[in-house]
């Protein structure tokens, strides 16, 4: 999400709208977002705030901007990871988590220069309190200074994202935007050495080894899953939120001023 800079009312968000069979993660740097859901959650992201979202059996959201970054205008930026479910998970009943920034535990690397959170899985000593579904490791990497961070992610399949600056990850130098996947065995230890001022994201877990039909908001196994899935937004089974008009209302104004 972003980084993007907006005027007064000219942030657009994502108002009602479905999911099922997944994860949703969604982890703000800059700017606000406030979230509802079809089964009375509610949340308001700042910077720092993780929300962590089981879709399962199915569920409506919105995700829209925060009432200042809206009415007054600024720059949003942020992260939203989509992690499938098992199949045998996938109609699990929905379930919301929510993080703010002074809750995230957080760890030093060894030489005291990179400050590592921990938003999902353990680093070290140091474990989350999201509770997931499946093995999932969620590290924002940064450095205050120049320094390396060694880590054993205990999953199979991981990658790193360069968010901020630049990095070297297993002796690769990687740039601003740049994405490292890493197939990983146990026990493995992996390195990555940030410069002065660089953020990364290190996230993964294991491979689920199961076909995958995946169409919008929907990601099922078999393409009659999708089918049901979006019989059962049509017919109003995954809920409703009240004040849609208001939200949908709001994202025409946006895209209205931004035209």
């Amino acid at each position: 999400m972003g980084p993007a800079t907006y005027g007064p009312k000219e942030a657009v968000g994502a108002p009602d709208h479905p999911h099922r069979g997944q994860e949703t993660i969604t982890y703000i740097l800059k700017g606000q977002m406030q979230h509802l859901d079809s089964h009375g959650h509610a949340g308001n992201l700042n910077p720092g705030d993780v929300q962590w979202m089981t879709a399962g059996a199915g569920v409506v959201h919105s995700e829209m901007p925060g009432d200042e970054l809206f009415e007054k205008g600024g720059t949003l930026e942020g992260f939203q990871m989509w992690v499938n479910l098992p199949k045998e998970k996938k109609m699990t009943k929905p379930r919301y988590q929510e993080l703010k920034s002074t809750e995230i535990p957080s760890s030093k690397s060894d030489d005291g220069q990179i400050t590592v959170k921990v938003l999902a899985g353990k680093f070290k000593d140091t474990k989350a309190h999201i509770d997931t579904v499946t093995p999932i490791v969620y590290y924002d990497v940064f450095a205050e200074k120049s320094g390396e961070v060694s880590f054993d992610p205990g999953v199979k399949r991981l990658f790193v994202y360069v968010y901020r600056g630049k990095a070297q990850v297993c002796g690769r130098d990687m740039e601003e935007g740049e994405i490292a996947v890493l197939e990983t065995e146990e026990g493995d230890v992996e390195v990555l050495s940030a410069n002065e001022g660089c953020g990364c994201l290190v996230f993964g877990g294991d491979p689920l080894n199961q076909p995958v039909a995946w169409v919008g908001p929907f990601v099922m196994t078999t393409q009659e899953e999708i089918r049901q899935a979006m019989i059962d937004y049509q017919t109003g089974i995954l809920g409703s939120i009240p004040g849609s008009d208001k939200r949908y209302e709001q994202t025409r104004i946006a895209n209205q001023n931004r035209s």
